[in-house]
């Protein structure tokens, strides 16, 4: 499974290394399958490639036709030559133009395909992957990684194989000048081979790692901005800044390690390469002394041996940019790997249930705490149509039953029926279709009221969204705004009040109109005025639905047809408010005391 928190720190032993190089690259060529559907602009985008790099190698065969020329053994005047010069020289710009146009389509397609997958990954994956990974580390992943891979598919792979094609088609014409001379001239290959997989093997490593802290950083950026009323209340702004400084000083440390690993693999190329030339022009002097070679095929050879070189250093600087791209794989392919558990390709059937629910014998633990069993053994039933409370202390288990029941955590003992059905083998999907849940935090998007009401039944209308809005106590407060149901709610719902983000999720889950309801502490957090308006609006929702209460004010759950009491984990008291606040010290009872010696303190 991905991890939010990469051992960027820790030395791997040289098999482990190696093992990761090979795995990287399978990951990187694995990312290719991608740019398939475009197969046919890529194929055009090489051919131009191909052309523009013919036109490149003919500059110094008609450099040494012009020698030719002003030797007097060409059979070209110096102005056809030059005609020539300019004709290549237009036909370069064309195919370099539909080289680049062509390959950036398949880049910027193949983009878009990656991120557009890597998010449906992120929306499908269960909640667990989210505990196991953090949001910013996720958001370098389909922002900065897909970039890098980008940047290989529009400009570096098209360089690198325009590279090679210069290498291959300029030893092809060294060879038929001189065999001679390219063979001297070849003998230096090896060694540039040898440095660039040694240098490239820490420029990999290297270039991960600054991947990874970037990620780090983009963690406390997305921590600090969605906590930012907490950092301003504590006067934490300078903490925070050197947090952050201090984690992009360490991927700035890494970056420009790695950027002094590039800069001496290219200056080794070119110390190498250029001293390669001067041997090749002592060498071929002798050649032409000795009457093997002219001149002109001399100066053709040297401005060929350049044009290679030049490619040589290239791929030197190219071959590091694949590098680095592989550890951006490699966290891609990591969240590709990952298991959905919906399947968004499958049209949504509706289904109607009944919303009978059972309880059997249900134990569990967090995965993150399996040491700690958090429900020991709960039973209960709960008639469709029915409102049962759970109540407790923090940590009782209430939140955990209502996780379980959406099939958030699907491994645990025991079974939970819905009409009869375990729900491990329901599709979670047609499970989670049929359940609406109200929570104390309601978390609205940043669009419009309009758009916040109708995420409940995407297919809604206007008067749809209305009625709901009405039957939630909403609509008298959207009326008053000036756009109405187009009013952007902001951020998160900041523009509107605790209450009236509220009723707007009271009226997203009665545009749902589920079949079973959850409420958890929908009402905890209100002063008493929205809170009553809300109640009104729970109770209208309640109506014909099976409904799961979490409440701490335990005057709004006096009507549940039952209420269980938890305690660690399991259900200690079980009955309605009459019978439970007759048992003398029983846990229901006291807490009921408790709030009411609370009020009355606060009243007197």
């Amino acid at each position: 499974m991905a991890k939010g928190r990469h051992g960027a720190g820790v030395d791997l032993a040289p098999e482990d290394k190696k093992k990761l190089s090979k795995d990287g690259l399978k990951k990187a060529i694995a990312l290719f399958k991608f740019t398939l559907p475009y197969k046919n602009t890529y194929i055009i985008g090489m051919l131009f490639l191909v052309f523009s790099t013919v036109t490149t190698m003919v500059f110094p065969l008609l450099i040494g036709e012009m020698t030719k020329v002003m030797e007097g053994k060409s059979q070209y005047t110096i102005n056809q030559v030059a005609a020539f010069f300019a004709l290549i020289l237009v036909a370069q710009g064309i195919f370099s133009f539909f080289r680049v146009y062509f390959f950036s389509i398949v880049s910027e397609k193949t983009a878009a395909d990656i991120r557009k997958i890597v998010y449906d990954k992120f929306i499908t994956s269960p909640i667990s992957f989210f505990e196991n990974n953090r949001v910013g580390d996720l958001m370098s992943r389909i922002t900065s990684d897909v970039s890098a891979i980008q940047s290989v598919l529009s400009t570096t792979l098209a360089e690198f194989f325009r590279q090679v094609a210069t290498l291959v088609i300029g030893i092809a014409m060294l060879v038929y000048i001189s065999w001679k001379l390219t063979l001297f001239m070849l003998a230096t290959f090896p060694i540039i081979v040898i440095a660039a997989l040694v240098f490239g093997k820490y420029i990999r490593s290297i270039s991960k790692k600054v991947q990874e802290k970037l990620a780090e950083a983009n963690v406390i950026v997305e921590e600090s901005l969605q906590s930012v009323s907490i950092v301003k209340a504590f006067t934490n702004e300078k903490l925070e800044s050197k947090r952050f400084s201090k984690s992009v000083a360490e991927s700035v440390t890494l970056a420009l390690k790695a950027a002094t690993l590039r800069g001496g693999f290219i200056t080794f190329f070119i110390i190498g390469l250029f001293g390669g030339i001067v041997l090749v022009i002592w060498f071929g002097g002798n050649l032409v002394i000795e009457k093997e070679i002219l001149i002109a095929d001399l100066i053709t050879f040297l401005t060929l041996t350049i044009f290679i070189g030049g490619s040589m250093s290239g791929l030197g600087d190219l071959y590091a940019q694949l590098q680095r791209t592989v550890g951006a794989s490699e966290r891609i392919l990591e969240i590709l790997e990952e298991k959905s558990e919906v399947d968004i390709e499958k049209e949504k059937v509706l289904n109607p249930i009944e919303g009978n629910i059972s309880f059997k014998n249900v134990k569990f633990s967090y995965p993150s705490r399996k040491d700690v069993e958090v429900l020991k053994g709960i039973n209960f039933e709960i008639e469709a149509g029915k409102k049962i409370a759970l109540v407790g202390h923090s940590g009782a288990g209430k939140s955990t039953i209502v996780q379980l029941l959406m099939k958030f955590y699907p491994d645990f003992q025991g079974e939970i029926l819905i009409d009869g059905q375990n729900i491990k083998n329901q599709d979670v999907t047609f499970l989670r279709q049929n359940i609406a849940i109200v929570p104390q935090e309601v978390i609205l998007f940043g669009g419009t009221i309009f758009e916040n009401i109708a995420y409940g039944n995407p297919g809604a209308n206007l008067k749809e969204v209305e009625e709901a809005a009405q039957k939630a106590n909403a609509l008298e407060f959207i009326e008053k705004f000036p756009d109405k149901f187009e009013t952007i709610v902001g951020d998160r719902g900041i523009k509107l009040s605790g209450g009236q983000r509220q009723r707007i999720a009271i009226a997203r889950a009665i545009l749902k109109d589920p079949a079973i309801l959850l409420l958890d502490e929908a009402t905890s957090a209100l002063d008493s005025e929205s809170e009553k308006l809300v109640q009104d609006a729970l109770n209208e929702l309640m109506k014909g639905r099976t409904s799961i209460i979490i409440a701490h004010r335990l005057a709004t759950i006096r009507n549940a047809d039952q209420i269980y009491v938890l305690k660690d984990g399991q259900i200690a008291e079980s009955g309605t408010h009459e019978s439970l606040i007759l048992k003398n010290e029983g846990i229901y009872a006291n807490l009921v005391k408790m709030q009411f010696d609370v009020v009355s303190y606060e009243m007197g």
